[in-house]
């Protein structure tokens, strides 16, 4: 039986729908949005919100793809060509993975630059692989290395590249005209007026997620299910609960999301990459932290911390607390209410839900070193050497520091914590609003996926919320949130010499200089914008991390 699409509320985000919703629904926003009003975020949203509001009609939108996929996904297997690997970043690979993943069928999601990872995703079972190289501009640095080097394996290995690779761009894309010119298997155009956090139910959801053997036309059918409530103006309306909560409940800036028997496996990373793009900027925003259950967020939630909890079915869940919220719905139709939910809480923080103004920065900064126009921070000697582990800092921050552990305590130093007699209904009250650490890992996440589990022991020895981003696709997610949202994050980067290097064919850096230039670039724009920025090297990957996870889950 389907779970029904249903949202619970306890507390303080049970008053901010009381607060929020009758006005929400006076205003008509459910139905507007749905209308594609562009004008609910106000006049300077109201250009951009213009073109990137088609994601509520998708249901029925993206209807035609169903079969055009299923018939290209037919010819690949009697070819045996069953293996299917997605080259994508942000909102191009996070919704097909928890599309794959929640339906159980396999799908190899190369989203990442660190030389290891690359090397083995492409050197794996090249036979029976096809490739779905997905870049709404068409021009993602990652996108276009990963995709080139797919191309010099094929031809290593004496198989036609073009008849293994299907490409999901935006109409007029330089990819799209390259794809055609070199007569690749495939070309399928998603909808240009869709913004890449919005698209799981266009093209680059739908065409990678349909060729591994997820059943596509089931997921529409549950959003088409979905559409049919969250269009209405009524204070049973999800999205405007959801989206009340989030947007609207006192003093509670950041929002953990769990997944608590639901069934939506990655569910949390994907709605992640949705609140923090869109609604972190102008120094405002809600911080999504993905948990488990059990983790410290859960057993003991902070404060300014708002708990989701993706359950079965909301209308039975056991919702209580100061603030949470309990979500229910099948993955198809949470998609929707968390994409319109999203778009409610926008309106209710006064900003613009559909711009990234931050995320390019970091883009250009990689770009900078590897075009040699900046000195790369990454050939700065190191403050410290401990073990293996090579320590580097913005300014000031290892002052009278000698080792790792002081490094990393100096850094935790930093956080600020609400005030024990702050008030969290008083949503104005700077001590509500607490410091949170983020973790940024530029390594392979499937060879030291472990690594993560340092998450939740340092939310317990900080007792703040901890963020934990597998890079560079965080800089996709996340990364819009740490620079242009609320200032109050501190930021751990690690990075580790790769055993191998790997060159980009066709272009004059390989993947170690791509990953190094990332990390710099990323660690210099958290710097400009006096975020505090502890970076750790790894020499050598193994020995050095067993270090540095001894350290990090140290109490």
């Amino acid at each position: 039986m389907s779970a029904p699409l249903a949202v619970a509320l306890s507390g303080a985000a049970e008053d901010a729908s009381r607060t929020h919703v009758s006005a929400l629904v006076a205003d008509r926003v459910a139905s507007r949005l749905f209308a594609q009003d562009a004008s609910l975020w106000g006049p300077d949203a109201e250009e951009e919100a213009a073109k990137r509001l088609s994601w509520v009609t998708l249901a029925s939108g993206s209807r035609p793809l169903v079969q055009r996929i299923e018939s290209l996904r037919a010819d690949l297997a009697a070819e045996g060509l069953t293996r299917v690997v997605l080259c994508g970043m942000g909102g191009s690979s996070l919704a097909p993975e928890v599309i794959t993943s929640t339906a159980g069928v396999a799908l190899t999601v190369l989203d990442g630059t660190d030389p290891e990872q690359v090397a083995r995703v492409v050197g794996e079972d090249l036979a029976r692989t096809v490739v779905v190289v997905s870049s709404k501009s068409g021009s993602t640095l990652e996108t276009d290395s990963q995709r080139r080097a797919f191309v010099g394996a094929f031809e290593a290995a004496g198989i036609d590249p073009a008849s293994r690779m299907v490409v999901v761009t935006d109409p007029g894309s330089a990819l799209g005209d390259l794809a055609r010119e070199a007569g690749y298997r495939a070309v399928v155009e998603a909808d240009p007026d869709v913004g890449g956090r919005y698209s799981a139910l266009t093209a680059f959801g739908l065409v990678p997620s349909g060729l591994a053997g997820a059943d596509i036309g089931a997921l529409l059918d549950d959003a088409a299910s979905a559409a049919a409530v969250l269009d209405a103006d009524s204070a049973e309306n999800p999205s405007l609960t959801l989206g009340a909560a989030l947007g609207g409940t006192a003093g509670r800036t950041k929002v953990a999301i769990v997944e608590d028997g639901a069934g939506l496996a990655g569910f949390g990373d994907w709605a992640e990459q949705l609140l923090a793009e869109s609604t972190g900027k102008l120094g405002t925003g809600i911080l999504p932290v993905v948990v488990a259950p059990g983790d410290p967020e859960v057993t003991d939630t902070p404060q300014d911390v708002l708990l989701a909890r993706l359950v079965p079915d909301a209308g039975e869940a056991s919702v209580d607390g100061a603030a949470q919220v309990a979500v229910s719905g099948t993955l198809g139709g949470q998609m929707l209410l968390w994409e319109a939910a999203t778009a409610v809480a926008g309106r209710l923080l006064g900003i613009n839900p559909f711009d990234q103004p931050d995320v390019e920065s970091a883009k250009v900064a990689a770009r900078e070193m590897l075009d040699g126009d900046a000195s790369s921070s990454a050939a700065e000697e190191p403050a410290l050497v401990d073990g293996g582990i090579e320590v580097r800092a913005t300014s000031g921050l290892l002052d009278g520091v000698d080792d790792l552990a002081g490094a990393l305590s100096a850094l935790l130093d930093r956080l600020d914590h609400p005030s024990a007699d702050a008030d969290p209904s008083a949503s104005a009250d700077p001590a509500v609003d607490g410091g949170y650490l983020a973790v940024m890992a530029y390594l392979d996440r499937e060879t030291y996926a472990a690594l993560a589990d340092v998450r939740s022991s340092l939310a317990r020895r900080t007792g703040r919320p901890v963020t934990f981003g597998w890079a560079p696709r965080f800089l996709h997610s996340t990364g819009q949130y740490h620079k242009g949202g609320r200032p109050t994050g501190v930021f751990l980067q690690v990075t580790a010499a790769p055993a191998e290097q790997l060159a980009v064919p066709g272009r004059e850096f390989g993947f170690g200089e791509l990953i190094t230039a990332q990390a710099a670039g990323d660690a210099s724009v958290l710097a400009d914008h006096d975020r505090p920025v502890l970076r750790l090297h790894l020499r050598d990957r193994d020995a050095a991390l067993r270090q540095l996870t001894g350290v990090l889950e140290a109490q």
